[in-house]
């Protein structure tokens, strides 16, 4: 007797799954094609549609507070990632390059623990920390910024390069070794060129978290230190123009670019 072969489970032969996925899709980006829609409104009005114009793009462009405030933005998002990419690359071969002992995964879950702890908690202890630096030092500058950054981007700098670890061929390496490569020759010419696409990754996310914090940089920042989603978050609670929603569509855009830049450069690497 022949047996009948099992059928094999498929998610999207579900009854109501077309229909499920499309309501999310809907909630996910409706709100963000509503947003685009009224950054081009020539009125000012977020709500009513009153003809098409480019004036809320080009009010932001002039706004010297807008100018001043990305500015900042991208220089304390660039300075985070680096060093959070940079710090989570060691850890990661640190964590990963070893045989395995009691208290690693202790570590793991140590370096891990921003990603568990609700953001605002994080910043109220950085700022408790940060304001007796400031009496002891008298220190007010933007490196507050850029260490509590770094601080909260390292973890997610750190995922995407250990599972590139996790998942590497180790036979190049053994043979860089086997050739009497010093450990510096073989981790610059074999290792950190196979690592470089999880690197470029752990970076990336690392920048565009830090690019769009509000919490801890609101907490953390001196007076005169707005970065962009500081600034934002202050016009909301003034007076809502069309200008916000024109200067979320560029932040829309450039995640946009960024992520297409990642995905050809992550395709030719592989």
């Amino acid at each position: 007797m022949a047996t009948r072969a099992r059928k094999t489970f498929s998610i999207r032969s579900q009854p109501g799954f077309v229909t499920i996925a499309m309501l999310c899709f809907a909630m996910l980006y409706l709100p963000i094609a509503t947003l685009v829609f009224y950054a081009f409104n020539a009125g000012v009005s977020v709500a009513v549609w009153e003809g098409f114009s480019l004036r809320w793009f080009q009010s932001a462009w002039q706004n010297e507070a807008v100018q001043e405030a990305a500015v900042r933005s991208f220089y304390v998002a660039l300075a985070a990632a680096i060093i959070a990419t940079t710090a989570a690359t060691m850890a990661a071969i640190a964590t990963t390059r070893t045989p395995p002992y009691p208290g690693l995964t202790f570590k793991y879950a140590f370096i891990n623990q921003p990603l568990m702890v609700p953001e605002i908690v994080t910043a109220v202890a950085l700022l408790i920390v940060f304001s007796r630096i400031k009496v002891w030092t008298g220190y007010s500058g933007i490196g507050y910024l850029i260490a509590a950054h770094t601080a909260f981007c390292i973890p997610f700098a750190y995922l995407p390069i250990r599972a590139r670890l996790e998942n590497m061929d180790l036979t190049l390496e053994r043979a860089a070794a086997d050739l009497y490569a010093t450990p510096w020759n073989a981790f610059r010419r074999v290792t950190l060129p196979l690592l470089s696409p999880g690197m470029l990754a752990g970076f990336m996310l690392a920048f565009v978290i830090s690019l769009d914090d509000v919490v801890i940089t609101e907490f953390v920042k001196s007076a005169g230190q707005d970065t962009l989603p500081t600034y934002m978050l202050g016009q909301l609670r003034r007076s809502v123009t069309p200008e916000i929603n024109a200067i979320s569509t560029a932040f829309l855009g450039l995640s946009l670019v960024l992520v297409t830049i990642f995905f050809f450069l992550n395709r030719k690497k592989s």
